[in-house]
């Protein structure tokens, strides 16, 4: 348990050195990639900053300054029209009266944009990963190798994972926006696995500063074999883990600032994994009344 938290916590905040791509929508014309990439927070040991001053690579062109702005623009007024409209564009009756919601499905490039991939390469260990749209381009793909060998970096205690994760939400002008999931309680997916364990995790912006690098997980156990399987899972199992551990102090996800959504596969095992997702969607299951699963204890009790 303590393993595939540690791995989970590698993979996923290895992936968050790409937070700063929440900058593109609004400096990715001006600024080139290996300016962006001076944000990333992880760099792999041994290896050298870059030398060239980034401010070398800005490319103050007013034409493309004009284009971003006009985008910029546009989607801020989307977003009025939006929430003028009702929560999440809808009206209120419908938001009331919603029963279940598709929140990603893969039905052509457009929607494997919205994911990233990465491994263990990214400290220096030999997992590969791969996506792609199924068969009819109606599923996403997801497939490689896990490779347990650990990098000789004299640093690096474990090694063996490959994981995707869904890209933020960003709003006009790079403002942080997030999925609201309040009215449902169980989290749907149809997929189709090969048989080995996945860990489902998800980020909530925090409210406090320490407790950035909170995220909930939960596992999902493929059976395997031709035949999809759908899987529900309450959020009322999901656990937080704080830097590879499992805290103590337990509580229930916050669905109202849900910020990324992922899945993680290391278990130990070497050899060639498969995923398939039709979709990721949300559930009201009225007949589920557990509000949180784990112990939770009472802080600064009377005396």
């Amino acid at each position: 348990m303590a393993l595939a938290a540690t791995l989970l916590y590698n993979a996923y905040f290895c992936g968050r050195c790409c937070r700063h791509k929440a900058l593109k929508p609004l400096l990715g014309p001006l600024l080139s990639d290996s300016m962006l990439k001076s944000y990333s927070s992880y760099r792999r040991p041994g290896s050298q900053p870059e030398k060239k001053p980034t401010w070398q690579n800005v490319d103050l062109s007013f034409k493309k300054s004009i284009e971003v702005l006009k985008t910029q623009l546009s989607m801020l007024k989307k977003e009025t029209e939006d929430h003028l409209a009702g929560p999440g564009g809808q009206s209120l009756t419908h938001y009331m009266l919603e029963q279940t919601r598709v929140v990603w499905e893969f039905r052509g490039q457009e929607d494997l944009n919205k994911w990233v991939i990465s491994s263990d390469v990214e400290i220096g260990g030999k997992s590969e990963v791969y996506l792609k749209l199924g068969r009819n381009n109606q599923t996403a793909l997801l497939y490689g190798i896990i490779n347990t060998e650990v990098p000789r970096d004299g640093e690096t205690k474990y090694s063996g994972y490959c994981s995707m994760r869904s890209k933020p939400l960003v709003g006009s002008f790079a403002r942080k926006k997030y999925y609201d999931w309040s009215n449902f309680n169980s989290l749907y997916l149809r997929v189709r696995g090969d048989g080995r364990p996945w860990m489902i995790n998800i980020y909530t912006d925090p409210y406090f500063s320490h407790q950035k690098e909170d995220l909930y997980n939960y596992f999902m156990f493929t059976r395997g074999g031709p035949y999809w399987e759908e899987i529900k899972i309450p959020f009322s199992k999901f656990f937080i883990s704080s830097r590879g551990r499992v805290q103590d102090d337990q509580h229930p996800i916050w669905l109202d600032k849900i910020s990324t959504l992922g899945f993680t596969i290391g278990d130990k095992v070497n050899g060639p994994f498969q995923l398939e997702i039709d979709f990721i969607g949300l559930l009201n299951d009225r007949a589920h009344t557990e509000e949180f699963a784990y112990e939770t204890y009472e802080k600064n009790p009377p005396l």
